[in-house]
Parts: structure tokens; C-alpha cells; sequence
């Protein structure tokens, strides 16, 4: 694993809401993450994190916590109130991401990182093909050659499970699991250094999760891509991560190596996650 991370948040902020003197001016003036005063929702307040090559962080932590519109802002679905996003793999990890055009942004989501979401409406177009969805997003990254893409899409379908004769039917005629791994296929299209993956196995059977986080953990051991991992599940995040972050009202309250944290938790939430495993 090299030193240097390849993805680095600094100082990041995600609220909704104007913020007044009392909520910036005394944090300990909020419930949970909100104030009661202007009504403003911290739903990240001051997160810093890294990731390194080839290394699954996990990001746990109940309802509410934050942690999905942490990984919705890395993908730019939400835009931050405020902090520093760098990327390796773009301008060397000099420029702050959230400061660059809305251009380079699509560049960056199309090529450097590829999204899988708890809910795969959002990942998937349901009425095209499942081999449709892959060349959509080849396409957005400036792959023309359709032989080329029925390749890719075809050999991405077979890593993930999808049998042949099923490749030309639509997502919505699938089950969920099949839908997550459509998904799975479709993110890593474009060969992304970084995966972000949000609450994957929610709702899905625990046979299917297991299948699920088995497929995860193969792909990261063949092509080593780095992935950002957020769950409400402690087991899930068991399973796959190592490292953890533990996120309690849009604040990281414990991080450190998952084996650790699940041997020796400091922060009271965190005990009552890994005691509730027990």
C-alpha cells in the first residue's frame, strides 16, 4: 500500500439550512446535528478522511448520521456547504475538486470513480438493457467502438453473475440482488480507481447479501480498486473493510483499523455497535 492516500477530504460540510451564530459559533449548542435555533441541519459537520490504494475503507453508522451524503457529495450528487476534495488521479491530487467546473466533475464521476446505490433506480435506467446500462456509461467516457463495448459489457455482465440469456432484458425484470450486481457492473466500467459503494445490501435477502459481499470482495482482490464502503451494518463493514470510520450526527466520533475497533472500541456508540454483533 503506498504512503501517500490517492483520495483526501478535509474540513468537508454538508448542511441544510443558513447556520446561525449560535450553531457556528458554539457546536455544543446543537441536538445531535441539529439547531434548534435556525433549524439548520449539520448533516456533515468537519469530516476529514483519506483512502489508499488498493485498502476498502468502511464507513459506518445509524440513520441519519451523515454517512450517505458523505459518498453522494464524493459522487456529486449533492453539493457540499464547504471543504477540500482531492483526487490522485486528477491534477496529481493538487486541486480541490468541489471548486471545478461542472465539466470536470462529469469527467471525473464518468472515469475516476464509479457509484453503487442502496436504491438501483438511481444507478440503473430500469428499461434499458442490463449490457445497455454499461455502454451508457462507456459512452459518457468517450468509448465508441460498439463491438468494443458489447465486449466489455459482456465480460463485466459474466464476473457478476449475470448469465447470458439475460443480458439484453431490463433491470426491472430482475430481483434485487440481480439489479445490485447490474450495478456493481456498470461502476466498474470504465476500470475506476475508486468504487463508492452506499448501503449495497440493504433490503436484499441475507443469502443475497452474502452473494453480494462476496462478489465485492473478489473484485477488489483481482483489480485492486479502492473502495469507499457505507453501511448501517457493522457486520457488513466487518466483513469487507480495513479500515473504519464510526460517523454519530454528521461527526466521525472513532476511526481507526477494523479489527481494532472491533476488538477494543473507545467511543460509547461504537461499543454498542460491536456489543449488538455479539
Amino acid at each position: 500500500m503506498n504512503e501517500s492516500p490517492i483520495l483526501k477530504v478535509s474540513h468537508f460540510y454538508k448542511q441544510f439550512g443558513p447556520g446561525c451564530d449560535t450553531c457556528r459559533n458554539n457546536p455544543d449548542s446543537l441536538e445531535g446535528n441539529y439547531c434548534p435555533k435556525c433549524k439548520t441541519v449539520y448533516a456533515c459537520n468537519d469530516i476529514n478522511l483519506e483512502l489508499y490504494e488498493g485498502e476498502i475503507l468502511g464507513v459506518v453508522g445509524e440513520s441519519g448520521s451523515g454517512k450517505s451524503t458523505l459518498v453522494q457529495c464524493l459522487y456529486f450528487d449533492k453539493e457540499p456547504s464547504h471543504g477540500e476534495y482531492t483526487i490522485v488521479q486528477h491534477k496529481d491530487g493538487n486541486k480541490n475538486i468541489f471548486e471545478e467546473t461542472d465539466q470536470q466533475k462529469r469527467m471525473i464521476r464518468n472515469t475516476v470513480l464509479g457509484m453503487v446505490y442502496q436504491n438501483p433506480y438511481l444507478g440503473l435506467k430500469m428499461n434499458f438493457s442490463a449490457i445497455s446500462n454499461i455502454a451508457e456509461k462507456l459512452i459518457a467516457a468517450n468509448h465508441l467502438n460498439v463491438e468494443k463495448m458489447t465486449t466489455i459489457g459482456t465480460n463485466l455482465l459474466e464476473k457478476v453473475n449475470i448469465p447470458e440469456y439475460r443480458m439484453k432484458d431490463c433491470p426491472k425484470n430482475f430481483s434485487g440482488g440481480m439489479q445490485q450486481r447490474v450495478q456493481i457492473a456498470k461502476a466498474l466500467s470504465n476500470n475506476p480507481p475508486i468504487l463508492l459503494l452506499d448501503e449495497v445490501t440493504t433490503g436484499l435477502d441475507l443469502s443475497v447479501q452474502a452473494n453480494v459481499l462476496d462478489l465485492i470482495k473478489q473484485i477488489q482482490r483481482e483489480s485492486k480498486v479502492s473502495m469507499i464502503v457505507v453501511s448501517h451494518d457493522l457486520g457488513v463493514i466487518k466483513m469487507l473493510a480495513d479500515r473504519t470510520i464510526v460517523m454519530l450526527n454528521g461527526r466521525i466520533v472513532e476511526e481507526g483499523l477494523t479489527d481494532q475497533i472491533m476488538e477494543d472500541p473507545q467511543h460509547p456508540y461504537t461499543q454498542q455497535l460491536v456489543y449488538s454483533l455479539l
